[in-house]
């Protein structure tokens, strides 16, 4: 009878897990896109750098086709998707290197949230950069082409590039922000893997801005957007990966 009361005396209680409040995930992707717009709006370097950037090569292409009309009308789906790419990659580049010289990369990488949501929020706020200089580039383009831009279908298909091109960057400058080379290396590994974007981004633009007959470019922009859901699925799957060392 004494050893049965010592055993019981001696067993150790259980322990009841207390279960952990989760943060919901779209409250995770919205905070960290504001904390990307509140320091962008601090310190401007990004933007500032991308829009410099734009209004050099708008001037360059301006100066260099302001005799030549035709050449002008013929090119100028080259220059806003050339002018885009690069100021988009340029932007790339400095949010997230900015995030890890701070240290704040490995911290968001740390904490107990799920990591896809982490880059939804650097890519929607990647996206938003790079579709604030594609408008600005627009207008800049009408004003000194004197073409027209300002199309609702254009202005479509340039969201949906823009979506594709953010989405396949912010994955692929997660990875290339390890490397020592990462300036060089991020447009090395972008251009090959965003291109099927960029040629039916390309070839529906022109032919809106031609207007083509819906048939031409409607194909091409139905692409676009099938290849925009599948770098969408395929970085939701892979960035967890990714981000390992």
């Amino acid at each position: 009878m004494s050893e049965t009361a010592h055993s019981k005396t001696d067993a150790k209680p259980k322990r009841t897990r207390v279960a952990r409040p989760v943060t919901p995930y779209w409250r995770v992707v919205r905070a960290v896109v504001w904390k990307d717009l509140r320091a962008e709006v601090r310190s401007r370097e990004m933007i500032n750098s991308m829009i410099l950037f734009t209004l050099m090569t708008v001037m360059v292409f301006s100066i260099a086709l302001e005799l030549d009309r035709e050449a002008r009308e013929s090119t100028v789906t080259g220059v806003l998707w050339v002018t885009i790419v690069f100021a988009g990659i340029l932007g790339l580049g400095r949010s997230l290197a900015a995030e890890k010289d701070r240290g704040s990369l490995d911290a968001l990488l740390l904490a107990p949230i799920d990591r896809s949501a982490l880059f939804f929020g650097k890519m929607i706020g990647n996206l938003l950069f790079v579709l604030v200089i594609a408008l600005i580039l627009m207008l800049l383009l009408t004003i000194l082409f004197n073409i027209s831009l300002m199309k609702p279908l254009l202005l479509a298909v340039v969201v949906l590039g823009c979506v594709g091109f953010t989405t396949v960057g912010t994955l692929l400058s997660s990875m290339s922000v390890y490397a020592r080379a990462r300036e060089a290396m991020l447009p090395i590994i972008l251009m090959p893997a965003v291109l099927p974007v960029l040629i039916f981004a390309v070839r529906s633009s022109a032919a809106i801005l031609e207007a083509k007959p819906r048939a031409d470019w409607f194909p091409d922009v139905q692409l676009l957007a099938v290849a925009d859901v599948l770098f969408i699925a395929a970085a939701y799957a892979l960035f967890d990966f990714v981000v390992e060392e």
